[in-house]
């Protein structure tokens, strides 16, 4: 029985998320007063304490997200559970570089800078108000790109995510998404949803920001992963460092392919998936994918008790 450590990506952000952690095990509390020295402010407080609107923010959703997967991570660690219990690490999103810092491939400081330059660059690729992205309830991933090809009627419109058989969701300028929006229940969707989303990730429009990320990644010093990360753009394995910044800049415009990435670890002997971090969304979703995969969620200080008991 095979296992894979899997990291949440952006909107799973909730107001108090880690703190228990960090009062249960100073290696957690550690993590939150480096994310704070390396960004050079309290992003803790403002987890802990501040504006759900500000921390909403994709700026400061991201760093905030990974700092409690890595928080959580670390209490795991602090038990005798590391991630080398893991045959593969994964994440959707930002939560590929959780996934890339639980592996040793970033440093925690560096994944902090790096996932804040990340949420700046793709908050400004796209001036607020003319991109969106849309879930779509209901239909294959291939009939979601033929809708969004439909759609785009020269703007852009694309599949961003595919995150389980039955969820998919477009990305694009504003006018094409609410294009397909209109014409989805005529292609056989059960609903078609506006993401409360500040941007359009996950397309072509966010090329700026795979650019800047592409200038980011140079800068920054790549470790091999300890075991193979599961790369959203490619939905299989990556072991060494080499591919690694690429893929991320890929993955800035790129599909995030987590319901074939899930699928693909399943083939591979995965049975056991343990969510590390905030919220349930990933569970939901590899529920949907593979009915039989046991699912542990490691997002609060009872969580890491149960996981030893387990």
């Amino acid at each position: 029985m095979s296992t894979a450590f899997v990291f949440p990506g952006q909107g799973a952000q909730t107001i108090g998320m880690g703190r228990d952690l960090a009062e249960a095990y100073p290696a957690a509390r550690a993590v939150f007063d480096e994310v704070d020295d390396a960004l050079g402010e309290k992003l803790s407080a403002l987890i802990w304490e501040g504006d759900i609107e500000a921390l909403t923010l994709t700026e400061n959703a991201q760093p905030a997200l990974m700092a409690t997967s890595m928080a959580a991570m670390r209490a795991l660690e602090a038990e005798g559970i590391s991630v080398s219990r893991a045959s593969f690490v994964a994440g959707h999103s930002l939560g590929e570089y959780s996934a890339l810092c639980a592996a040793g491939v970033f440093t925690l400081a560096d994944t902090a800078r790096l996932l804040r330059i990340r949420g700046r660059a793709m908050q400004s690729a796209v001036p607020v108000g003319q991109g969106a992205m849309a879930a779509i309830l209901g239909l294959s991933a291939d009939e979601v790109t033929a809708l969004a090809a439909e759609a785009a009627q020269g703007e852009v419109c694309q599949l961003a995510n595919e995150n389980d058989p039955t969820q998919n969701v477009i990305s694009g300028s504003k006018a094409a998404v609410e294009r397909a929006i209109d014409m989805a229940k005529g292609k056989g969707a059960k609903r078609a949803l506006p993401l409360p989303v500040s941007a359009p990730f996950h397309c072509a429009l966010m090329q700026p920001a795979a650019d800047e990320m592409a200038k980011a990644l140079a800068e920054v010093t790549l470790a091999d992963p300890s075991l193979p990360l599961v790369a959203n753009v490619l939905a299989a394995g990556v072991a060494t460092a080499d591919p690694i910044a690429q893929l991320l800049v890929d993955q800035v415009t790129g599909r995030v392919r987590w319901r074939s990435s899930v699928e693909w670890m399943v083939e591979q002997g995965v049975t056991e998936f343990w969510e590390i971090g905030t919220g349930k969304a990933l569970s939901g979703m590899i529920r949907r994918i593979h009915k039989d995969a046991v699912l542990r969620n490691v997002g609060v200080a009872a969580d890491v008790t149960a996981a030893l008991e387990a």
